[in-house]
């Protein structure tokens, strides 16, 4: 890195990706004395540079993705430092220093994924931490004392760990607003702490062995819990507690062993997500039909059939998917086809015989899945569209399936009833035409094919007679696919857990975008967002798209294709990769972040050397510290600080300035920002 008279006021410096293994770490970062935010992931550190000791004023470091074994050095000498982000490095219990707890302004620290077996020592001095993140460790105990003096959470993260208690001082966490206890063998907790944390909105008990008693029996204090999850346990009806919350928007209960639902289901007027997969539903009743705000209903491999689902399901105005895979549905409601919002559709592997007329009239519909149902007779599109205002059929064939007939009586007196329709008369006569035009097609490919075999069979005739017992190979069967390494972009765990994992283009590679800035692109650059999700058969799946921000540079773009090409094939998924462009997503890609994205302005640098003359004067030194360059220079520099945002868990480098061209003088190198 070249010294130059900015570095004194750079705030922020992302080095993420370069090869630190050797110790070899940039000296003049000591220089940039106002640095507030620093990005040291994946660069293969394993102990933390004598460096940052120079750095008085910084706020964030982050260290993800290292092979840190401990933290000792120079963090408890930077008194302004708010947020430690060290996930995904082989930290245990002595390499986390206690001093660190010592500093006024921490409030954020993220040890997952990590080697943890007991909580730091100290912890509980940190009085001002607002984000605590300790998951994927193999922590067994929570100290009593712990939560004495973290009053302030306000998001805790102890997943997949090994705890089978909560300590009762949880209670004390009024003002925490996310808990997330996943993946721990909580069986004998009672979890009675829960109805004090009124401010809660999100809590996820997944995989955490909880039945009807070991739940608490109320939570109405609970008025603000928007997202509960408690799939994966061995629940055998919906929880009391869960219909008395007021505020309930997304509930998960998939994979338990639900087998009906009460009636006060009528009181989850503003759920907007449901998901009641994998259970032993056999019906749903009609309390469900006043959901009127529901958007997702999920009832995959459950066991509903015809009469499992309530006639009125049609009043679910604002539904818009609808899955019921794998069940024994061998017809649907007439009215479910009347939902003006749906637009997915999924009901393969049932034993569906026909579906009603209305589906034709279905406006949104974008995805209908019907796959795995083989005595499906997909009904005749109607040609007068005023019947899609009729909600009664009178019709001869609806009268006797209503009675019970068979298929194939319904469908005789659909043959043998009404006059003579001249308008199927010239459909009959197209099909006739398209048939004769169809046999004149496979005249066409069987000449192609008889003339590749009498090809085939002379080139065998010829084959070396020094070589007889040789076969002739097509000309790609003697090619080799090259062997290809994507481990330099991509972890070896990607894609192998359910969720969301998002990379931007920089410097012509992905690089992985923390969690908290899912959903929020820059306009000048190009990410690749991968879906990992488990199909009805419990197996991994994936969707993949790249998206192209409004205002991005042509290497970008073509880096964003490439690598999500890269990424399919290191999958080994069989999708295909999707472009998405700023301003023009489809749906499909807004589900993703649930409609919720946003763009802003600026992004990084183009991966391609870049000259941009920021002064006209012949007499302009660019690398002068004083002078047209110096001016120009404090022209673009701002006050500006990384938000509590930044500082999150998982959150990528802030960059609240628009993207700029750097200097001609600025040679390339790690990414340096100014503000």
């Amino acid at each position: 890195m070249e010294a130059t008279g900015v570095l004194p006021f750079v705030r922020g410096v992302d080095l993420s990706g370069n090869d630190f293994k050797g110790g070899y770490f940039p000296e003049n970062v000591k220089a940039m004395t106002s640095l507030r935010w620093l990005k040291l992931n994946r660069t293969g550190l394993c102990y933390l540079p004598e460096e940052l000791a120079a750095l008085q004023k910084l706020e964030h470091l982050s260290v993800s993705h290292n092979n840190l074994t401990t933290l000792h050095g120079e963090l408890s000498s930077l008194p302004s430092l708010r947020a430690i982000v060290a996930r995904a490095n082989s930290l245990k219990n002595s390499g986390v220093p206690d001093d660190i707890f010592k500093l006024d302004d921490l409030s954020v620290l993220d040890l997952s994924h990590n080697q943890l077996t007991e909580c730091p020592r100290e912890l509980e001095n940190a009085k001002n931490m607002l984000v605590l993140n300790l998951g994927h460790n193999s922590i067994d105990a929570i100290p009593n004392q712990l939560f004495i003096n973290l009053t302030d959470l306000l998001y805790l993260d102890l997943s997949e760990n090994r705890l089978e208690s909560l300590p009762p001082q949880m209670r004390r966490l009024v003002h925490l607003q996310t808990l997330v206890l996943n993946g721990n063998p909580l069986l004998h907790a009672q979890l009675r702490q829960l109805p004090a944390m009124t401010a809660l909105q999100t809590l996820h008990l997944r995989n955490t062995q909880r039945t009807q008693s070991n739940l608490p029996t109320s939570l109405e204090g609970l008025s603000n819990l928007a997202d509960v999850d408690l799939s994966c346990n061995d629940l055998t009806r919906v929880p009391e507690c869960l219909y008395t919350l007021p505020s309930l928007r997304r509930l998960n209960l998939s994979s338990n062993q639900i087998t009906e639902l009460s009636l006060c289901i009528d009181q989850w007027v503003h759920v907007e997500t449901l998901n009641l997969s994998r259970n032993q539903l056999t019906s749903l009743p009609s309390a469900i039909c006043k959901l009127t705000k529901l958007k997702k209903l999920y009832l995959n491999s459950n066991k509903l059939d015809f009469d499992g689902l309530p006639s009125g399901i049609g009043k679910l105005a604002s539904l818009e998917e609808f899955m019921a895979a794998n069940n024994n549905l061998e017809l649907i409601p007439e009215s479910l086809c009347r939902c003006p919002k749906l637009r997915k559709l999924v009901l393969n592997k049932n034993r569906l015989v026909t579906l009603p007329e209305a589906i034709h009239f279905l406006t949104e519909i974008e995805v209908l899945d019907v796959r795995e149902n083989p005595n499906l007779v997909m009904p005749p599109k109607p040609a007068d569209r005023a019947a899609e205002w009729y909600n009664i059929d009178f019709s001869l064939q609806n009268q006797l399936r209503l009675a019970g007939a068979s298929p194939a009586t319904v469908a005789a007196a659909a043959a043998g009833s009404g006059p003579k329709d001249p308008l199927a008369r010239k459909m009959r006569l197209r099909r006739r035409k398209d048939s004769a035009q169809d046999d004149q097609a496979k005249q066409v490919l069987k000449g192609m094919s008889d003339v590749a075999q009498e090809k085939n069979k002379k080139q065998e005739e010829n084959v070396d007679t020094r070589a007889p017992g040789a076969k002739v190979r097509r000309w790609d069967q003697g090619l080799e696919k090259p062997r290809l390494d994507y481990s330099e972009f991509f972890t070896e765990d990607v894609g192998q857990l359910p969720g969301l994992t998002i990379w931007q283009i920089e410097n012509f590679v992905p690089v992985l975008v923390e969690e908290a800035f899912h959903g929020k692109f820059y306009e000048a650059d190009c990410y690749i967002v991968l879906k990992t999700f488990l199909d009805d058969s419990g197996s991994l799946n994936w969707e993949i798209y790249y998206w192209i921000g409004g205002e991005a540079t042509l290497d970008k773009k073509a880096c964003s294709a490439i690598h999500a090409v890269n990424l399919r094939n290191y999958l080994g998924a069989e999708c295909r990769t999707v472009r998405e462009e700023m301003g023009d997503e489809s749906e499909e890609f807004l589900q993703v972040f649930d409609n919720d994205i946003s763009y802003i302005e600026g992004g990084t640098a183009s991966g391609f050397y870049t000259v941009e003359d920021t002064c006209t004067s012949s007499t302009c030194d660019p690398r002068s510290t004083s002078g047209p360059a110096a001016c120009a220079w404090s022209a673009r520099a701002t006050s500006s600080t990384p938000s509590l945002a930044a500082s999150m868990p998982g959150a990528p480098s802030a960059r609240p300035w628009p993207r700029a061209a750097p200097p001609a003088w600025v040679r390339k190198g790690p990414s340096v920002h100014t503000c």
